[in-house]
């Protein structure tokens, strides 16, 4: 079946963004099925860059559909920014469709955001402010604001009023803010309905209908499989499913229909916020991946936590996901070094532990076990074909895919679009 989900296999920023744009010209529709715009994705087409948050990455292959499920959590503001900043830069937005169930952000959503996480002090998750968490507990409270609500007045009143009744309760009492009002609220959200409606759709009977009359479909997740809110490395993590079975939900399209499940791995690994990190590294060799890498957040800015490859991180995320394939990202940043260490396993209060603790408490007191294969000095970027690859990157390619337990199919040396190594085809 011509659908496929491709998703981050650690704690994002692996280089979904990559990945997606080369199947673009592949495929009919691109669908981003979770996440907000706590979120991005930079592509690099000739020499352009191109930093991407809500948006689908496929916005950039022309001939594809972008289009925006229901399991996403829309700022309006930064998506109409968003779109028109790459139209100001001569890309054709006008094929973008959203779900009129995706919910939205709204100004209250971000304030409770930022004063709760301050509120919070050393016990901080690490969120970035933009209400994504608030938005999505409204929408497990039922008292959240849809797309659709735009396009009803009466609704869309009813329900930031309904809202902002206990909100404001929090805001005044706890943290001593001001009230926000009502009128504010509606005001501003109606101002997004003309400029949005156009773009508006029942993207799960279009994408159900497209899968039936073979096209392609592409489902593309943000952040990674740690940051999942029920298999990651809870509670520093995102409140979304970014793991395979949030493309159905996200979406509604049933699993039956997707045929394949890519998982994006850097050659490294990295994460943003807080939280547990076994392999971090502390010392000159972080700061060196972090400055070859370009390490820092495409939403946020932050600089990334780096350490080195962590297999038992990846064997996870063959295993809760389903993974059939692995697009290996950034290998080019480790030429130079001479020994390359792997993380095999864990050691935790004295055992030799393979598989990832299900115990927070286990994990946070997990030390790698690392292997040391050789590294390689030659330039790779030009590499064509795996076996254009040197010797030593072979066998590194080689003994990740060994340890990670699903075949590495394409290999990015490189940020351009051309620096791809494709091994297999993942259509």
């Amino acid at each position: 079946m011509p659908a496929l989900v491709l998703l981050g296999a650690q704690w994002g920023d692996e280089g979904k963004g990559k990945a997606t744009d080369l199947l673009g010209g592949s495929v009919d529709y691109v669908v981003r099925y979770q996440g907000g715009n706590n979120a991005g994705h930079t592509v690099v087409v000739g020499d352009q860059k191109y930093a991407l948050h809500l948006l689908p990455s496929g916005i950039l292959s022309p001939g594809c559909t972008p289009v925006i499920g229901n399991g996403v959590v829309v700022d309006p503001a930064v998506l109409l920014s968003e779109l028109s900043g790459l139209a100001d830069r001569g890309v054709d937005t006008s094929k973008l469709l959203i779900s009129g169930n995706a919910h939205l952000i709204t100004p209250y959503h971000t304030t409770l955001d930022k004063v709760s996480e301050r509120f919070l002090g050393k016990r901080k998750i690490g969120t970035t402010g933009r209400g994504i968490g608030p938005t999505y507990a409204d929408k497990i409270n039922r008292v959240g604001i849809r797309v659709q609500d735009l396009f009803d007045e009466s609704i869309l009143r009813q329900k930031v009023e309904a809202a902002l009744d206990y909100k404001n309760q929090v805001l005044a009492k706890l943290y001593n803010r001001r009230a926000i009002a009502v009128d504010q609220v509606v005001e501003e959200l109606l101002g997004y309905a003309d400029r949005l409606s156009g773009y508006v759709a029942d993207t799960t009977l279009l994408l159900n209908n497209a899968i039936d009359q073979g096209q392609v479909v592409l489902f593309e997740g943000g952040q990674g499989t740690l940051l999942d809110v029920d298999h990651g490395t809870y509670p520093f993590v995102t409140s979304s499913n970014p793991t395979a079975g949030g493309a159905c939900t996200g979406t509604g399209v049933g699993p039956t229909k997707i045929s394949r499940v890519i998982g994006i791995l850097k050659a490294y690994t990295t994460r943003v916020g807080a939280g547990p990190f076994p392999t971090e590294l502390l010392d000159e060799d972080g700061e060196k991946l972090r400055t070859i890498g370009g390490e820092r957040g495409v939403t946020t800015g932050r600089d990334r936590r780096c350490g080195w490859f962590d297999a038992v991180i990846a064997r996870y995320a063959t295993r809760v996901n389903g993974l059939t394939d692995f697009f290996l990202t950034k290998l080019d940043v480790l030429t130079g070094w001479e020994r390359i260490p792997v993380c095999v396993a864990y050691e935790i209060d004295g055992k030799r532990v393979e598989e990832l603790p299900y115990s927070q408490t286990d994990f946070h007191h997990a030390k790698p076990i690392y292997e040391t294969l050789p590294g390689w000095s030659e330039d790779i970027t030009q590499a064509k074909t795996f076996d254009e690859l040197p010797k030593n990157a072979q066998k590194y390619v080689q003994a990740l895919e060994e340890m990670s337990g699903a075949p590495i199919s394409a290999i990015g040396v490189g940020p351009g679009r051309d620096e791809t190594i494709q091994i297999n085809s993942f259509l």
